[in-house]
């Protein structure tokens, strides 16, 4: 894809149930919060405080029945912050991205590994379609989802710290390369904002990661 106009791309949030606005909001509360981090908090506090807020963001915003009718609904399941939209066709997570956020004419790629969980739904999202198999107990977000958790394609806010400031885009994983999700089979560029004033670039989303790391090379 190698471009697409505004209307476009608003039509097409339309149909994920989203708007630009709503990511913007979410990435300049989560880059406020951020910066209430000090020398005396831990290193990786501003990162770790973006990446959570983001999806905190998301959550409360599309839970609450006064913004959204119906509402979304939300989870932790394997540390992935997750938002599902009513209809279940489809889940949106934030993360940090690394290579070229918003620019098409580049790729890109998730700026930090992850593990089993999230290989399990990106592989789920080239397939597009159902697994076979169930455990003979549920988890709470197994009942509440029908066990189509992970079945369901879900979507990466991806958002970057660059040179121009913080790039954000919305995009569908398909594929990954050792640890690292590296393939799409949409990128929609959102917006650049302004830039964060601090560093957002730390192990964001470890999920189930506790496998050994796979060393990958990646030119932007």
């Amino acid at each position: 894809m190698a471009g697409i106009e505004a209307m476009q791309l608003d039509a097409r949030l339309a149909q994920l149930g989203v708007t630009k606005q709503i990511f913007e909001d979410a990435l300049g509360w989560a880059a406020s919060q951020a910066k209430m981090s000090t020398e005396f908090d831990a290193p990786s506090m501003p990162g770790i405080t973006f990446w959570s807020r983001a999806n905190r963001y998301l959550a409360e915003h599309l839970t609450d029945r006064k913004n959204e009718s119906p509402p979304w609904k939300y989870t932790r399941r394997d540390s992935i912050l997750r938002v599902v939209h009513p209809a279940a066709t489809h889940a949106i997570t934030a993360i940090s991205g690394a290579g070229g956020v918003g620019d098409l004419e580049r790729p890109v790629r998730s700026k930090n590994p992850k593990g089993r969980a999230m290989a399990v739904i990106v592989e789920n999202n080239a397939k597009f379609e159902r697994r076979t198999g169930q455990g003979v107990l549920l988890s709470r977000d197994d009942m509440e989802f029908g066990g189509e958790l992970d079945e369901m394609p879900l979507w990466f806010l991806l958002y970057e710290r660059t040179a121009a400031g913080l790039a954000a885009e919305l995009s569908l994983p398909v594929k990954m390369e050792g640890k690292y999700v590296n393939e799409w089979s949409v990128r929609l560029p959102l917006f650049t904002l302004p830039d964060p004033g601090v560093n957002i670039e730390i192990l964001d989303a470890p999920d189930d990661d506790n496998g050994v790391h796979i060393p990958v090379q990646f030119t932007g």
